[in-house]
């Protein structure tokens, strides 16, 4: 039996919020009976939803945070907007966990300065679960830090590592570094230098992994800076859309080309969810105390589902707890 959790929705977070926010909760409640959803929102959206749903709880909030502003400037003059009240349920222990397809650097912001750091952790990061049709890497960081200092990344590895052990599953997780060859002596002073630490202090460390393994499952964890991380990530969202697109195309061009596209649409199908990041929901801020996943801002329900049924997962795997114990050595 799962443990009971209670988890924080920013029900204005993404760019189809409500509607799909509220269907992503109802699909989350439906999957685990052991899940309480604390809803944040305007009371006159957040308030008939809990009274329609069960373990579901309403946080009235009267401010919103748009994509635009300023993230830090945002989360300390909105208090009372659904990402802080979020993640300030967390650090008051009414929620163990907050997810939201809001604004990343909100979210980023309001998790660091209201939830707090783990002690000696130097920079949360912003990890992501690459989807491949061999096996998923996590990818960190993807956004959090544009500019690290070398030891940074040692933390990196580490963090993502519990992640990998603990989410994924994943026993002694190998661990890279985003590169541009596989030589010791390659990349720039920063990947260098990176290098360097995580062969002496990172005993799972594999060496340099180049950009064709980031889908190729040749480590199990790769890390990198956050702008190197952010650029791999979007290439390779806007390479996939991009080729299923061009597919979706050839297969509807012609009626000869859409009897074959039946013939295998079962494959196509099997490989689109191999492929699909909404299999995992969000991205897990690691290194602040308790669970924050971010999603993506053009999450649809089954993604807001995932979402907060990860951020469920990481609370049970007390992830937090493991990386302040273990990860920080």
């Amino acid at each position: 039996m799962q443990e009971k959790v209670t988890i924080a929705v920013d029900a204005l977070g993404g760019d189809h919020a409500p509607s799909v926010v509220l269907d992503g909760v109802a699909e989350a409640l439906a999957a685990d009976e052991n899940l309480n959803i604390v809803l944040c929102g305007p009371a006159q959206t957040v308030e008939p939803f809990a009274a329609r749903h069960a373990r579901c709880v309403a946080q009235a909030t009267t401010e919103f945070i748009d994509m635009a502003e300023h993230p830090a400037n945002a989360v300390r003059k909105k208090k009372d907007s659904s990402i802080v009240v979020g993640c300030r349920l967390v650090k008051e222990g009414a929620a163990q966990g907050f997810f939201s397809a809001g604004s990343t650097g909100a979210c980023l912001a309001a998790a660091t300065l209201v939830m707090g750091r783990i002690k000696g952790v130097a920079r949360p990061a912003l990890a992501t679960v690459v989807p491949s049709p061999l096996k998923p890497t996590v990818l960190c960081d993807v956004g959090a830090n544009a500019d690290c200092k070398p030891e940074y990344l040692v933390q990196f590895a580490r963090m993502a590592s519990v992640y990998a052990e603990k989410v994924l599953g994943v026993d002694d997780p190998s661990v890279g570094l985003l590169n541009i060859g596989e030589e010791e002596t390659k990349g720039s002073q920063f990947a260098q230098q990176a290098h360097e630490l995580l062969k002496e202090k990172e005993p799972r460390f594999k060496g340099n992994a180049e950009g064709r393994d980031v889908l190729a499952g040749t480590f199990d964890v790769i890390v990198t800076d956050g702008f190197t991380g952010n650029v791999a990530l979007k290439t390779l969202e806007g390479t996939a859309k991009v080729l299923f697109g061009q597919l979706k195309q050839v297969l509807t061009a012609s009626p000869t080309a859409k009897l074959g596209a039946l013939a295998i649409k079962g494959g196509l199908s099997d490989l689109k969810n191999r492929v699909d990041a909404d299999a995992y929901g969000g991205a897990p801020l690691l290194g602040v105390k308790g669970a924050c996943i971010v999603g993506h801002g053009s999450s649809n329900a089954r993604a807001v589902r995932n979402g907060i049924l990860t951020t469920a997962l990481v609370v049970r795997a007390d992830v937090s707890g493991l990386i302040e114990q273990t990860a920080l050595r």
